[in-house]
């Protein structure tokens, strides 16, 4: 396999260096050093990407890509393929900080209505007991379990620290005193999200952490808005539950909204790829597949199916 370029290297030190970056940025960057456009050179784009990936096959690491259901907006990012205790020495952040974490991400991803948020109130009130005693029942076979002090005096202040320290490294997303994931958390659980069942989108087959349910009662079927829009968006198309069948309230006000952020976000007329015709068509997107991922702070934690709680490590 051939070596990378001066400019491989450069995406990837980019995205290692400054995190995840939104699809236009990234591609600012490829523009700038390739002299091409993604949107008019898409097979060139997407042939760097593979051959970065193979790359970073050697040692566990990959260059992913992921939408941020909150805004729908696509984020690249490198992300760890292996979960041992060797990347656990990676992390910066102690036992408890991690135990806090998932504590919050079980709560998310717990809740019925896919809103995607849980309060500040409700993520300081987490218990670590609970956290690590979730981690140790299997192996405890009925006999008493000590709590380690770590979690037991894990302060208010402590969990408050660990918040602003998760946002700012986009793990978790602080909105108006709501707590969500960050776009790091959905480039890194995706693998997490499949094998623990968390209700997935009908259209694009991802979780739905945040989504838009059917109105029937009796029907599972969560869609994400921005999925919803790409269902929706023809005139013709019949806005029912893919599931049951149930009519769909298509909000438009949100959907008009995303539009609008997203023409915002488009780079200019003239760089973009021009169409044989005037019908409006979806840009094309690089495809970046993976079936394996656990986060950067994962100690090989599993989840019970039923209750989707997750486990702490030893």
């Amino acid at each position: 396999m051939a070596t990378l370029s001066w400019r491989h290297h450069t995406l990837i030190q980019a995205l290692l260096s400054r995190g995840p970056l939104k699809e236009k940025d990234f591609q600012s960057i490829f523009s700038k050093i390739t002299g091409k456009s993604p949107g008019n050179h898409q097979s060139l784009f997407n042939e760097y990407l593979r051959k970065i990936n193979g790359e970073l096959a050697f040692v566990q690491l990959e260059l992913r890509a992921c939408r941020n259901q909150y805004d729908g907006h696509v984020h690249y990012g490198v992300v760890n393929n292996v979960s041992d205790e060797s990347s656990k020495l990676g992390t910066k952040f102690s036992v408890p900080q991690i135990a806090f974490y998932k504590g919050i991400i079980e709560a998310i991803v717990q809740d019925a209505a896919a809103q995607g948020f849980i309060s500040t109130i409700d993520a300081l009130n987490i218990r670590l007991e609970n956290q690590f005693l979730a981690g140790t029942e299997s192996q405890s076979q009925g006999s008493s379990t000590h709590i380690p002090a770590a979690f037991r005096n894990f302060s208010m202040s402590q969990k408050e620290r660990t918040l602003e320290e998760l946002a700012r490294d986009h793990w978790l997303s602080l909105t108006d005193g709501k707590i969500g994931l960050g776009v790091r958390s959905f480039l890194d659980l995706r693998s997490w999200f499949r094998s623990n069942e968390v209700p997935a989108c009908e259209v694009c087959n991802e979780a739905a952490v945040k989504a838009e349910l059917c109105k029937n009662e009796g029907c599972n079927v969560r869609i994400h808005m921005y999925c919803l829009r790409m269902k929706f968006s023809k005139s013709k198309a019949a806005k029912v539950c893919p599931g049951c069948g149930t009519r769909w309230h298509y909000n438009i006000a949100k959907v008009e909204a995303l539009d609008e952020e997203e023409d915002a976000s488009a780079p200019p007329e003239s760089q973009q790829p021009r169409e044989p015709s005037t019908r409006k068509r979806p840009r094309t997107r690089a495809v970046i597949d993976s079936d394996t991922l656990e986060p950067e702070s994962s100690q090989s934690t599993r989840l019970t199916r039923r209750s989707v709680r997750l486990k702490s490590s030893g």
